[in-house]
Parts: structure tokens; C-alpha cells; sequence
């Protein structure tokens, strides 16, 4: 299904990769290959992916403190493989009343300070709910992020997984129109956005 979408829509795809047994198939579609959040210290799985050149997308684990989350990555740096982004999904903290997950955007700073590896932010399971997305894919741009990860569905109250989280196509579109004002003012951007 996913070499078919890539056929239709010319899009690279990013799939998560669960059990090494996988790796092999999976790696002939995906262009990336994503690391989950509980996966981010099965060193293993991470040993595996690094023997490979594939890029591999590192999420952070919901408990994972920075020098955890770079010390994963090493395993796939020292498995040979140099084309880890890493990916802030969230963090888990005392109050998930109103967000899901407390998206540490603070990483983004610290983290550029300690590694060249490139930085995703994940705004959707960051906070959970769709109307928080915005407002954070737009500070992590000013903050610095290399890239975003932001959920999409044409109709999010009948997705099968994380509607609440999800963005309208129409809402995206926006979004990125908002997004490039911000680059535009932080010089991070300098062509109009182009949504992948």
C-alpha cells in the first residue's frame, strides 16, 4: 500500500519499524525509517537499522531525558549509519488534563547546542489535540526545528487513528501559510512552503 501511494502521489514515505524481522521489506519502500517513541532504547533494533543506509527517524521516548535520546542515537551512529533526525513527540509529565504529552520545545536550543543531527518536531502527539498544533509548529519553527511532523486527515472526527490530533487539509494549508511568515522573519525561510 505504500509503494502504491508513493506511485500515485510521488511522495517519499516514512514508515515505523517495530520488530528488526520487518527491516529488510520495509526497507525496500520506506525512504525513512521511523524508531517509535517506545522503541527509542531497544538498542537491538537501533544496532540493526545503523547496519543499513537508510535514514532513520529517532523519536524521543515519553520519559527520555536529552542525553537518553542522544545516547540512542549513537547506537545507530556507531552501527555506521550517519542519517539520524531526531524526532521531539512529547514528553510525559504530571498533567495531561488539557495536552497529551508536554512538547519540549526547549530541546530544540539544547540540542542544536550539542549535536549537528537534524531536529523534528512532532506538534500532533506532542500535545494530542488539533487545536493546539498550530500554535506549536509555529514556535518550533521560531525555535529552530529542521522539520515538522504534522497529522492530516480529511476528516478527523472518522479517522481511524489520532483524529483529535489531526489537522483538516484546509487547516494545513493555512498553517502553512502562517509558518512561512515566521521563517520568513527568523530568515529561516526563503522560499514559499511546499507541504510533502
Amino acid at each position: 500500500m505504500l509503494a502504491a501511494a508513493r506511485s500515485a502521489t510521488g511522495l517519499g514515505i516514512i514508515t515505523e519499524l517495530m520488530d528488526a524481522a520487518d527491516l529488510e521489506p520495509l526497507a525496500e519502500i520506506a525512504d525513512v525509517i521511523q524508531i517509535g517513541a517506545r522503541n527509542m532504547q531497544n538498542f537491538s533494533l537501533l544496532k540493526k537499522v545503523g547496519a543499513q543506509d537508510k535514514p532513520i527517524l529517532l523519536k524521543r521516548g515519553m520519559s527520555a531525558t536529552i542525553e537518553e535520546w542522544l545516547m540512542a542515537a549513537e547506537y545507530i551512529l556507531a552501527a555506521g549509519n550517519p542519517n539520524v533526525i531526531l524526532c521531539e513527540r512529547g514528553i510525559r509529565t504530571f498533567d495531561n488534563k488539557y495536552a497529551r504529552n508536554t512538547l519540549d520545545l526547549a530541546a530544540i536550543p539544547v540540542l542544536k547546542s550539542l549535536t549537528h543531527l537534524p531536529i523534528m518536531i512532532d506538534p500532533s502527539h506532542g500535545t494530542g489535540r488539533s487545536e493546539y498544533v498550530p500554535a506549536m509548529a509555529m514556535a518550533a519553527i521560531a525555535a529552530g526545528a529542521d522539520s515538522l511532523m504534522i497529522e492530516v486527515h480529511p476528516n478527523p472526527k472518522k479517522a481511524l487513528s489520532d483524529g483529535p490530533q489531526s489537522l483538516t487539509p484546509e487547516r494545513f494549508d493555512s498553517l502553512m501559510q502562517e509558518m512561512a511568515v515566521i521563517g520568513k522573519a527568523m530568515g529561516r525561510w526563503t522560499a514559499e512552503p511546499v507541504a510533502v
